[in-house]
């Protein structure tokens, strides 16, 4: 970790150089704030100017040099000044030796903090800086007192002056992963960015001082958020926020304990006065948020030190000096409940059972996992009973500690004495054993504690999970029978009736009903409003619900939408693991299926890493990671998912065993083994006709197509002894699944079996239409290998229409793209390559040091292996082949 990388400033390192090398010959300067990087984008500039075509000095100017005359240059000038000259003399003489060492090539000046040269120097620099073949560059720190004759290089127009700002996420993103060695988890990415304000200085101080907390699961590193900040970055940000006043600091740590915080309630606090002065100090900023004017620290890093530094009983009461300002002018705005409530707990004043009890439920509302935890916690402390345990209990469970939670529960179990608190303990305890601890024999014992309950509106609470946890075991009749009855029930709750009809839509996806499951969906999502206080987390149902829709329909939009809405943000945010990890998948299922391969693995690696410590979601997700795998051609990494799937996969996830099983046919095939796929794609189609999950028999029956096996027998023995083939069973299915994808895959079914490259063609475009990329290029390519016998001459726009597609994808292989791969030798490539790029069969043989003869067999029998007729195809059929752009012989 001692040297970072150089990650983006691609733009800007492009306008430095250029700045050197372009006709106008005009310099650049950089300025900006400490630690943005400046110096070692100049580094990074001068390194990639060549010396023979540039007389090239770099100056660092210092503050030890400053009060020198020429000290800013000493590296450059001569030690030994003739005596004698004027001030102007000395200047043209220090021309006149640059100009000689320079040796008549172009000067190439950079100055690194030119804001600190003597003024001498920066005379000097001025000077360089008009002379025809000289160019400076360099850099400035912003808020410094600038040298005249420095601030007159812009304003005399030779050079030009560009603010260098922060790092963007995406640059922070790609830096942290450079110097970590791997890809970072977008969580920690995004508050190590929000904490350093794309700082790069700030950044590296940060994973210093995290070095203890950053840890690697499945390739992805994560940060825990717990920090001990360094000295040395301690005393940096000290040294930015600087002496302070008695009345200042205060302003400055209300504001660091309460942001944002309305400027109204802090000039209640502290005098307006010294509000100003921290403001004109850059210490705190101005945020319009609505009407409201709030009120935030000009940097993150300054309230981590300000808070650090302050001792525990004054934080204790500016803590309650807070929270009694917001309650004295009314919690108006939604947040203010939390922040009061936070405000009591930390200040130790909180004594509002109620209070703790509806921030806790808020915040488990908004999915901060962590604080509602405290705030449940400190609810049931403070005796807040049944409803505190049950309320903690949930959240434990979804934040991995389902012990804990069971331990929670069972403390208070004599403290029910009603059907209303029986039933709520009954469903927190079985989600808890059923899903937190695996435990399938919950199914039957809340079954039976449920028939106890004599009111209908607490047996119907009990029954939803029920129907939930049937479906999941895959009872599927009973499932639908208890949610069905549910929402034939008046009496039943708004959350119960919700939880019923998630079942149903989930169910109704997996069937190929997609029409019936959206609308279920779309009146769930209607009515959150009045479920989410109850019941945050059917959130999750419908999720599951609406990405098993998504996916087996093949509307990748969709899934751009769920994944980037507000409740991923706050998943995110808020550490809701199952949330997050679920999203996860669906992201990288979307990006696999684009043919985005790298991302697809990347992402899903970051799913496993997510859910490494929950057992709800992690075989999917390590299914989705040998999915990934399988679609780059690494036949290891695929293996060693699947291995990794079927450890993790919960026995009460069966509802699940759809996607682990074809992942399994995909790791099979990458490996080469077609035969053990088909057979077991095929074994798993007829499972899921037996168990009437359409949607997702369509999705096996398109990877035997895509495995050139439309013909292969499924299904059972019909009156005629025979069996249906592939095709003809997708011919069925384009009937009873809804969307425009079954008819398309029964089209494209039929054209493997037939051999029809022009239905094969048209398929292909609908797929592309819908940005399914993969299957796109794999319909192509099946297209092209079905020419290769009657229409040769044909194959080049084919050819040029799969080397499109797989431009937009990232290196994948697969068993219908490496159909059209050839066994070239070396030496074949060699000859191909140069041949597609035009160069003669003479020109090749004195090139390889063969024989004209010899260079014309290699082609000929480079064209009989690529199906082509001659030169004028032969680039689109090098361009077309995965993993080759017609100049890599390799």
């Amino acid at each position: 970790m001692s040297r970072w990388e150089f990650v983006g400033r691609t733009d800007e390192l492009n306008r430095l150089l250029s700045a050197v090398g372009g006709p106008e010959g005009r310099g650049l300067l950089f300025s900006g704030d400490a630690g943005v990087g400046k110096s070692r984008l100049l580094r990074e500039g001068v390194a990639a100017l060549s010396p023979e075509r540039h007389a090239i000095w770099s100056v660092a100017a210092s503050a030890t040099t400053a009060a020198l005359p020429f000290g800013g240059l000493v590296q450059v000038l001569p030690a030994a000044q003739p005596q004698g000259l004027s001030p102007a003399g000395i200047l043209r003489w220090a021309v006149d030796v640059l100009q000689e060492q320079a040796a008549g090539r172009p000067i190439v000046l950079a100055i690194d903090d030119a804001h600190l040269l003597d003024p001498p120097s920066a005379a000097l620099v001025h000077l360089v800086a008009r002379s025809e073949n000289a160019t400076v560059i360099g850099t400035l720190r912003n808020g410094e007192q600038i040298p005249l004759p420095i601030r007159a290089l812009w304003t005399d127009d030779l050079v030009d002056l560009v603010e260098l700002g922060p790092l963007g996420p995406s640059e922070t993103t790609g830096l942290l992963a450079a110097i970590l060695g791997g890809p970072v988890d977008a969580g920690s990415s995004e508050r190590l960015f929000r904490l350093s304000a794309g700082n790069p200085l700030l950044l590296r101080e940060l994973v210093l001082a995290a070095d203890d907390e950053l840890k690697s699961t499945y390739g992805i590193w994560k940060w825990t958020g717990r920090l001990e900040l360094a000295p040395s970055l301690t005393d940096l940000i000290d040294t930015r926020i600087g002496q302070l006043t008695p009345s200042v600091r205060a302003v400055v740590e209300l504001v660091a304990f309460g942001e944002p915080l309305g400027l109204h309630l802090l000039e209640q606090a502290v005098d307006p006065t010294d509000v100003e002065t921290a403001e004109e100090r850059g210490l705190i900023t101005m945020v319009r948020d609505d009407r409201r004017l709030n009120v935030r620290l000009a940097h993150p890093l300054y309230g981590e030190v300000m808070r650090r530094q302050c001792p525990v009983s004054r934080t204790r009461r500016l803590q309650a000096t807070l929270a009694g300002l917001l309650e004295r002018v009314g919690k108006r705005r939604r947040d203010d409940l939390l922040r009061v409530a936070v405000w009591r707990l930390d200040s130790g004043t909180a004594q509002d059972v109620a209070l703790l009890l509806d921030a806790a439920v808020q915040a488990f509302g908004r999915y901060d996992v962590p604080l509602a935890t405290r705030l449940a916690r400190a609810a049931l402390e403070a005796g807040g009973g049944t409803d505190a345990a049950e309320l903690l209990a949930t959240i434990l469970m979804f934040g991995d500690r389902p012990d804990e939670a069971i331990g929670v529960l069972d403390q208070v179990a004599g403290e029910i004495h009603d059907d209303r608190r029986r039933s709520r303990w009954l469903t927190v305890r079985g989600m808890v054993s059923y899903w937190g601890l695996n435990r399938e024999s919950t199914v039957e014992e809340i079954a039976a504690r449920g028939e106890e309950l004599s009111d209908p509106a607490d047996r119907a609470r009990v029954r939803a999970f029920e129907a939930i946890m049937r479906l999941h075991r895959l009872d599927v009749d009973v499932a639908v029978r208890l949610a069905q009855e549910v929402l034939d029930r008046p009496a039943a709750p708004m959350a119960a009736r919700e939880l019923a009809r998630c079942t149903l839509a989930h169910l109704q996806a997996a069937q190929g009903q997609y029409r019936r499951s959206a609308t279920a969906i779309a009146r769930v999502q209607a009515e959150a409003a009045c479920w989410r206080s109850d019941m945050p987390y059917l959130q999750l149902a419908m999720e599951l619900a609406r990405g098993t829709r998504l996916a087996l329909s093949g509307d990748l939009a969709g899934i751009d939408a769920i994944v980037a809405d507000e409740f991923a943000d706050l998943a995110g945010a808020g550490d809701f693991r199952l949330g997050t990890g679920y999203l996860a998948i669906l992201q990288a299922y979307a990006a696999r299926l684009r043919g985005r391969g790298d991302d697809a693995l990347k992402t899903s690696l970051g799913a496993c890493a997510v859910l490494a410590t929950s057992r709800v979601y992690a075989g999917l997700a390590h299914a989705e990671r040998a999915q990934a795998a399988a679609l780059r051609g690494d036949a290891a990494h695929a293996a060693e998912a699947m291995a990794e799937a079927d450890r993790t996969h919960a026995p009460g996830m069966a509802v699940l065993y759809p996607w682990l099983e074809q992942a399994r046919g995909a790791a099979q095939a990458a490996v080469g083994d077609l035969p053990a796929a088909t057979k077991h794609l095929c074994a798993l189609a007829d499972r899921l006709r037996e168990d009437g999950l359409a949607g997702h028999e369509l999705l096996v029956l398109l990877d035997l197509v895509r495995f050139d096996q439309a013909a292969a027998p499924v299904g059972p023995t019909c009156t005629d002894g025979g069996r249906r083939t592939v095709a003809q069973r997708l011919a069925e299915l384009s009937e009873q699944v809804d969307g425009v994808l079954p008819p398309l895959v029964a089209r494209y079914g039929r054209a493997a079996l037939d051999g029809s490259p022009d239905d094969l063609l048209a398929v292909a475009d609908g797929f592309a239409a819908r940005d399914l990329v993969v299957y796109a290029a794999e319909a192509t390519a099946m297209a092209l290998h079905r020419m290769r016998d009657g229409r040769a001459g044909a194959t080049g726009p084919v050819r040029e229409r799969l080397a499109d597609l797989l431009r937009r994808c990232d290196e994948i292989s697969t068993p219908a793209l490496r159909m059209l791969r050839p066994t070239l030798s070396d030496r074949e490539w060699e000859v191909a390559r140069l041949a597609a790029e035009g160069v003669t069969s003479r020109a090749i043989a004195e090139r390889l040091f063969l024989s004209t003869r010899t260079v014309e067999n290699h082609l000929q029998r480079v064209y009989s292996k690529l199906g082509v007729t001659g030169r004028g195809e032969l680039r689109a059929a090098l361009r077309s082949m995965p993993g080759h752009d017609g100049a890599d012989p390799a």
